[in-house]
């Protein structure tokens, strides 16, 4: 049986979590879909310390926070993969894992997916030694050491982490400079178990059941040397979650959903939230924002148009 909600928030992260929180506090019927468990990514995150008010926080104390918030105010949650969201009648059906849903606004907070390197053995090695995420599989790797692939905020906040169960951390990056923020470089380079490996490319992943070294290849001399690691830990980039949605939904370069100054999408009543959206700068607050504003003008639409 198909149910209908006046809005349909695709992602259960902060952007979504918080739409829903803005989007129900303004009366209107309120349906979150979260493929895997509420507050997205975030909930992975071990310790915030860059979320205004909360000097530190644990990604899951936060995510657990907007959670009870989002159902507090109204909201429903349901742990569902959206598959295809089509407009129909002068609103959208969605069809995802659970069934099917109605609604006359939606806001696509779906967030990113993980990439991988191109290299023999990383697809291979998922889940036996490749991993994205150093919270959930750190323990995995105690008194191993490890590599942690690239040269981003999440590269080095990972590695630093990771030194809390790793004998060694080999941050492998390909240029000689980073782009994480200086704080968190300077972290990483006070740290004593992390060495850097800069100008450097993984060749391959090799291993027997689970990861047993990588191939580094050194970019300014093109010498190979391998590198004994119990685990490979990837931050190489993120791609937006945005299968589901029409082709014709307007996109940037990388298939970022674009959006206008009141976060609508090209779709009428579809708006945009979060890190799916083209955006300067991924955060949590960020994301925070984009949902609240997302769910304030999804209420503004249905009030002129239904």
């Amino acid at each position: 049986m198909t149910k209908t909600y006046d809005l349909v928030v695709i992602g259960g992260g902060p952007a979504g979590l918080s739409a829903s929180i803005y989007a129900a506090r303004a009366g209107l019927k309120v349906l979150v879909l979260e493929q895997t468990i509420s507050g997205g990514q975030m909930r992975l995150t071990g310790t915030i310390d860059n979320y205004p008010g909360f000097p530190e926080v644990t990604g899951a104390e936060l995510s657990e926070a907007l959670h009870r918030q989002a159902l507090q105010q109204g909201a429903e949650l349901v742990a569902s993969v959206a598959r295809k969201l089509r407009p129909e009648d002068g609103g959208f059906v969605i069809e995802s894992s659970t069934g099917t849903y109605r609604c006359g606004a939606a806001i696509a907070a779906s967030g990113t997916f993980h990439r991988n390197l191109p290299c023999p053995g990383a697809e291979e090695f998922v889940g036996k030694g490749v991993s994205f995420c150093a919270l959930c599989d750190a323990g995995f790797v105690r008194d191993e050491a490890v590599a942690a692939v690239g040269g981003g905020n999440s590269a080095l906040e990972e590695a630093d982490f990771l030194t809390k169960y790793a004998s060694k951390v080999y941050v492998i990056h390909r240029r000689d400079e980073f782009r994480a923020e200086k704080a968190l470089q300077d972290r990483a380079r006070a740290n004593p178990k992390i060495e850097f490996v800069l100008s450097a490319e993984i060749d391959a992943i090799e291993g027997s059941d689970i990861v047993e070294r990588v191939l580094v290849r050194d970019k300014k001399t093109g010498e190979v040397k391998p590198i004994s690691v119990g685990g490979v830990f990837m931050f190489v980039g993120s791609s937006p979650n945005a299968d589901y949605l029409p082709h014709d939904v307007l996109r940037s370069q990388g298939g970022w959903i674009a959006t206008d100054d009141k976060l609508q999408t090209s779709l009428p009543g579809l708006f945009a939230a979060g890190d799916v959206r083209d955006t300067d700068l991924r955060q949590i607050v960020t994301a925070t924002a984009d949902g609240a504003r997302a769910g304030m003008n999804a209420s503004k639409y249905l009030e002129k148009t239904h």
